[in-house]
Parts: C-alpha cells; structure tokens; sequence
C-alpha cells in the first residue's frame, strides 16, 4: 500500500467511526420482543402529549396529567399525585411568556409506583417533566423522557417484573424553576424510599443520547452502566464540563441527597429546543430509541441489583464510538503520560535534532492559537459581533460546525501540512503532552480525550522509527484512525454544546486529530498547503456570512430574543 494511500484509507476509516459515534440507533418496531424497549410502542404517547402547548397551570396541562396518570393505571402501577406553589421567580416568569399578571399558579407531579417483589428494597425512580415553555408542544423536552418512562415500565412488567418498586416520576414547573422536582425530594414520603434516580432530558429534537452527568463518587455507578449497557453513550469529559456551566434540570435537587443518580440526555438537532415546531413528526425516533434502550438496561440492572452501587471515587468513562463504554480509575492517567513521556523521549534520543523537535512543537502550539483565533473571527463574522437570538444560533449550529471544519483544516495545512521529520513529529505532540499533564492535574476524570490520543500518538511514532515493517505501518493507521475520529465525533459534540458562543473549544480537539494523524501523514508541497487553505478558509467565510445574513430561523422560540 503506498503511503498516500495509507493515508487516505485512515482519514476514510475515521470518518466511518465518527458517523457510527454520532448516530443514534434504528428505530425498533411494534414486532420487537415484549420485554425490550421499541420506539414504536412509544411514539403513541408522544403524539398524544405533544399535540399543543402545556405550561405549568393551564386546561392543556391539566389534560396532559390525565392522560399520563390513565396510562399509568393501565400499566398497573399504584397513581397518586403531589401539589405545591410556582415561586415567586417561576410566577414572574410564566408571566412574561404569558403578558399576564396572573397569581402564582399550582404545580401537579404525577407519580406513578410498578410495585416489585420486594417491596422493603430500596427504589429506583424513573424522573422526566410534563410541563412545555410557551409556545412549544414539547414533543422531545420533555415528551420523549415521558415516553421513554412508561415503555421502560411496560417493558419491566412484560419481562416479569423486578425485584424493587420502579417509581415513575412526572414532574410539573421544571421549565419554571426546577420546582416539582424540588417539591417532590422536599417534602413527598416516597423520597425516602428511593435508591436511585434517572432523569431524562433532551435540547433540541435529535442525535446520540448520552450520560452527561451522575452523582458524585461515581465509580461503581458508572461501572454498572458500562457493564450492561449494549450501546452506550456518554462520558466523564461531559460530566466535568456540565458540572462547570451554569445549568440545570430536575437532577439538581437530587443530586443534594445520597441517591445514586444519572442524568441522560440528546442535545441533537439543536433547532428545536423549545421551538414551536418541536411537534412528534419532527423529533428523532432514533434518540428516543437510543434513550429508551440506555435506561431500560439500566433500570433493569438496578431494580434486580442485591444492592445499589456503593460511593466509590469518580472514575474516567467514555464510550467508544457508541460500541462499548471504557471506565478505569482516574490515577491511571498519570501512568499513560509516563508511557506517553517515555515514547517520545525514545524517539526523540533515536533522532536528536533540537532545532526540529522546536520547530515542531512550534508549529503545534501555534495551531492551537492560530485555530482558536480563527474561530473567534469567524465567529464574530457569523453575526456574533452584535446582538444575538439565542434560539437562532442554536439552529445554526450544522453550518458553524461546517465553517469550523473548514478554517479548522485551513489552519491545519498552513501550519501542519508540509512534511515533518520524524524529530518534528516529536516535537509537535510535545506542547498537547504539557497539556494533557495539566488536566490530568487539574481534572483527571476529564482528561482523558487528550492524554490517550498523545500516548497514542507517542507509541505510534516510536514504533515506526524502530521497525517502519508492516505491523508498525498497520499500528499507525489504526491510531490514526481512532484519534482522528474520535475527535471528529468529539468537535462535532462541542459544537452542538456550545458552538454558537465559544466554537474556540474545538481548537483542541482539531490539535489532536493533527497529532493522531502525523504519524501517517506524509506532507504535501509549501504551494498546495497555501492554496488548499486560501479555498478552505474562503468557503468558511462563505458560510459564516451565510449565517449573518440569513433570516432568523422559524424554529425560534416564540417568547424571547435571548435565552431566559
């Protein structure tokens, strides 16, 4: 195989595992067996919920409450209700949706109990929220959590039931406040007779459903999903970053308490987030597919658990490539950086050239900057400059991942794309070595997307300056491979979290995709580097002003210029 073409089928292979990473699983229909989870069997549900607006207080609410309540009679579980007050900020707000002055309305959770074998056992609740903004019918926040409750009930009773009660818990107000949910692990009885909780969630109408959050102290928690869970989603970089933003959902209460607690959630065609045309024909039913299948397994495995995972110390977990879920203790990143450390100092003894390994390393640290800035301009150019509709970026996110993709690669072939020496290969990982030292310093459960791809990298190089035979041509293109497409499905996760204001996050993940390709990249001439980037950098352009200029989408929430 010549070494173009080595190349090409890695960049091809890495492509192949970012579409398998980011793309949520097919619909099961109605012939899928009893005890598994379809989408099919719940989309009913969804259509029935979602068929028009239902905040907090209204007839249309009310209505939705009856319906959820009468399909939890039907499945057999025991019905109740719990009731509280809006607050004062949940009232102020429902008021500027509504231009009202109305009084602080009544919040209603409906509750719904599948009673196990044994009852004395602690719970395990099942947690998603019934109540829409204005203007939106809901139909993936939160109809599909709905949903996904009740076919996971009626799967665990199809499969002969479990040994602990399954609580399904619809609250009321999340959108207002969290305040059902607060109500609920405030003041209800059954609270203290709970073990664990699953929330549900869901911005926009689509994509993966991954585990973005759990409890602290984590570590058998998570070894649990990792070990039942046939196509998870999630990991503990996510944990870490959504533990540094400033949002919530109805987990934050319960997170206050002892539970073993995990949050899920798609954030996939980010258009529809509390847009009004987030009806059922529009969302996803392979994210609610990927939801169900994910909590279902889970649920399963904790209701039949002898007990509920015990505290132990927050652990690294990823899935890889939607295939299967990774977990080992935090320490062991310092042991990769060793590895990683010990590599490159080999391979830099094998080919001592000091002024090659300082150009090399220069060049990567100015990809970093380059790229970052880069992507700041571009996205003032996009219409970031001025005012902003919050809700109009999040629709515009597909063509801000493109414009990123495209200055991204531009940056990379100006500072990146002519050919290295090997000691210059070297040199490029060792600024994304620092880097992967300091997280793991700072935030070892988070680190790990940067110090497995330098070590990676590390071993890759040293093995083709030692042998250069097939195996290490072979080990290479693998790496490559999995680097480049891990970090293909993780920009494109960025992006969906927070490209439309801070798209400089995916200068990292576009350094490391370089560094896991280097190994096999063979270069090309100073003149077609600076053309490829001159047209790549004018098609990013070209899409930011086409996100300027465009009209603002149709899919924006009807009650707000910015997020509230």
């Amino acid at each position: 195989m010549s070494k173009g073409l080595g190349t090409l089928v890695a960049l091809l292979a890495a492509v192949v595992l970012a579409i398998m990473a980011t793309t949520p699983p097919m619909p099961q229909g109605p012939q899928t067996p009893p005890s598994e989870f379809a989408v099919a069997r719940a989309m009913p549900d969804v259509v029935a919920i979602a068929r028009e607006p239902h905040i907090t207080g209204t007839p249309e609410n009310a209505r939705v409450r009856e319906y959820i309540a009468a399909r939890m009679q039907a499945l057999g579980m025991e019905v109740s209700t719990s009731s509280g007050t809006v607050g004062e900020r949940g009232t102020a707000k429902r008021n500027r949706w509504t231009g009202r002055s109305d009084p602080p309305p009544t919040l209603t959770n409906v509750i719904g109990v599948l009673p196990g074998r044994n009852r004395s056992l602690p719970a395990v609740l099942l947690m998603s929220h019934h109540d829409t903004v204005w203007g939106s019918p809901g139909a993936a926040d939160d109809t599909a959590g709905i949903a996904v409750s009740l076919e996971v009930a009626r799967a665990i009773k199809a499969g002969g039931g479990a040994e602990r009660d399954l609580v399904v818990l619809v609250t009321d107000a999340e959108e207002l406040g969290l305040e059902g949910a607060k109500q609920f692990f405030a003041e209800h009885p059954l609270r203290t007779r709970v073990g664990a909780v699953i929330n549900m969630e869901a911005r926009g109408g689509g994509g993966r459903t991954t585990l973005f959050q759990t409890s602290s102290d984590n570590g058998n928690a998570v070894a649990l999903f990792a070990d039942v869970a046939r196509r998870p989603g999630g990991s503990s970089l996510a944990a870490y970053i959504y533990s540094v933003l400033p949002n919530d959902t109805d987990l934050t209460p319960v997170l206050a308490g002892s539970y073993t607690a995990y949050n899920f959630a798609f954030i996939g065609r980010s258009g529809l987030y509390h847009s009004p045309l987030a009806t059922p024909a529009r969302l996803d039913q392979g994210a609610v597919q990927d939801m169900g299948a994910q909590v279902l397994e889970l649920s399963r495995a904790l209701l039949n658990s002898p007990a509920m995972p015990a505290p132990s110390p927050d652990a690294v977990f990823f899935d890889l490539f939607g295939r299967i879920m990774l977990t080992y203790p935090a320490w062991a990143g310092w042991i990769m950086l060793i590895v990683a450390a010990g590599a490159l100092g080999l391979s830099a003894r094998e080919q001592p050239d000091l002024r090659a390994l300082g150009s090399g390393a220069g060049r990567m640290a100015g990809l970093l900057l380059v790229a970052a800035a880069l992507y700041y301009l571009l996205n003032l150019l996009s219409g970031a400059d001025g005012p902003t509709n919050y809700y109009d970026r999040l629709a515009a996110i597909p063509r801000l991942e493109a414009m990123a993709a495209l200055g991204g690669m531009a940056a990379a072939l100006v500072l990146l794309g002519g050919a290295l020496s090997p000691a210059g290969k070297v040199g490029a990982a060792l600024p994304l070595l620092l880097i992967a030292a300091a997280a793991q310093a700072i935030a070892p459960t988070a680190a790990y997307f940067i110090v497995i791809p330098v070590m990676l990298a590390a071993l890759a190089l040293l093995s083709l300056q030692r042998s250069g035979g097939t195996a290490a041509r072979a080990f290479a293109g693998a790496v490559a491979a999995s680097v480049v497409g891990y970090m293909l499905a993780l920009g494109h996760q960025v992006m969906q979290g927070v490209g439309p204001t801070t798209p400089m996050a995916a200068a990292l993940p576009l350094a490391l995709g370089a560094l896991g390709l280097l190994p096999v990249w063979h270069g090309v001439t100073s003149r077609t580097a600076r053309t490829g980037a001159a047209g790549l950098l004018i098609l990013a352009m070209a899409v930011a002003l086409w996100v300027r200029l465009d009209p603002v989408a149709e899919t924006v929430a009807v009650y707000a210029d910015t997020k509230r």
